[in-house]
């Protein structure tokens, strides 16, 4: 299968650097190189650091177990992937596919949501610290509290488990922020989109402390929501570091 060898391929080629790509691919059809392995980012602060918010033991399992389970889940598929291409097993591959994206997935949104979280009591959660991004929130929902509102409103309209995001799209002139949300693990994909932050609305990520209180989680997560990490992603000055299996899975 065409699709599933491009995959395994450039998951493999992580450098585009001219005339390396055939010898990896060689090395690969050998089965000479393995895939590559993901590994889980260590949090920027205790598991402790958003209570009251978001208990100690919901970010604890949250992080350990359930995005650890992606990453394992993911190098497991992409290892079976790669067996399957070098056997040309197309059954096995198109079987991959799906399991592949789901994880991939649960792997990208986790390592973004970690990041554009902060400790209440840190000033990266006070909206003074993202000045032109609330400026362009401001130009486009009015104020801030309506941004608020509507953001709010589509996570609660999520059915079943999915993700809502704050989305830079488009650029020059044309540049303007958006609200989406996402079924089950899919992350934003499109070229000209840039999430500048995004809230967990699978049960996992909220239940044992708020049960079906959802409304509840929704309402405090504003106050661990890290206002200078989405005001950098808004400006561009970060690189996303899984842009490459982003591109590879999505392509």
């Amino acid at each position: 299968m065409r699709g599933s060898l491009k995959l395994c391929l450039s998951l493999l080629s992580l450098s585009a650097v001219p005339g390396v790509f055939a010898s990896e691919k060689q090395l690969f059809e050998r089965g000479e190189m393995s895939q590559p392995q993901y590994t889980l980012p260590p949090l920027p602060y205790a598991y402790d650091a958003l209570e009251p918010h978001i208990s100690a033991q919901i970010m604890e399992l949250h992080h350990s177990k359930h995005h650890q389970a992606y990453i394992t889940n993911l190098n497991a598929a992409l290892t079976r992937q790669a067996e399957a291409v070098q056997t040309n097993n197309t059954t096995s591959q198109a079987s991959l596919q799906q399991v592949i994206k789901f994880n991939a997935g649960g792997h990208i949104n986790h390592s973004l949501f970690w990041l554009n979280l902060a400790s209440a009591s840190a000033p990266e959660t006070n909206s003074s610290a993202a000045p032109e991004l609330i400026k362009r929130i401001q130009a486009t929902w009015g104020d801030e509290e309506k941004f608020k509102e509507a953001f709010s409103a589509a996570l609660l309209g999520i059915q079943g488990s999915g993700w809502g995001w704050l989305v830079k799209v488009g650029s020059g002139d044309k540049q303007h922020l958006s609200i989406i949300t996402t079924k089950d693990q899919d992350p934003i994909i499109e070229k000209d989109q840039v999430p500048i932050f995004g809230v967990d609305m699978w049960e996992h990520a909220y239940y044992l402390q708020y049960q079906n209180g959802k409304a509840a989680y929704v309402k405090n997560i504003w106050n661990v929501i890290n206002w200078k990490t989405a005001e950098e992603r808004f400006a561009g000055q970060v690189t996303d570091p899984l842009k490459t299996l982003k591109d590879s899975v999505w392509q």
